[in-house]
């Protein structure tokens, strides 16, 4: 193991609250002026508090546009506010997803799925697999 990898720290005191945490990663990491959050993420936080679930990493959830929320102020924009919708524990893998912005949670899917393109014809065959 080398030097490099013994020196792995988070950004972030995990002892911090989970506002702090999302704050530092948002204007240290993605150059947001600031944090907001609707009532839903206000409340899932309070939830997450009163439980215990709180010294624990937070990984942000947002489009991979930008590293704003918004998808269509591509790469880094300049002057902006991080709007997180709800958290999420992870309770199993041990940190809390933060969403931000609206996105869609599954990986890897396309614009387009290729069941757009499948068809079955009246004679039983099926078309657009390939």
């Amino acid at each position: 193991m080398t030097k490099k990898h013994r020196d792995f720290h988070f950004l972030y005191d995990l002892k911090d609250s989970i506002k702090d945490k999302i704050n530092t990663i948002a204007t240290k990491i993605y150059g947001a002026e600031g944090v907001e959050y609707t009532e839903k993420a206000l409340q899932d936080m309070e939830l997450l508090e009163r439980v215990g679930f709180v010294n624990v990493p937070i990984c942000i959830a947002k489009t991979q546009y930008s590293l704003s929320d918004d998808p269509k102020s591509l790469g880094r924009p300049k002057g902006f506010k991080i709007t997180i919708r709800e958290l999420k524990p992870s309770a199993g893998a041990g940190f809390i997803v933060a969403y931000a912005g609206n996105i869609l949670t599954m990986p890897g899917l396309p614009k387009h799925p290729a069941a757009e393109k499948m068809d079955i014809s009246e004679d039983g065959r099926i078309r657009g697999l390939f």
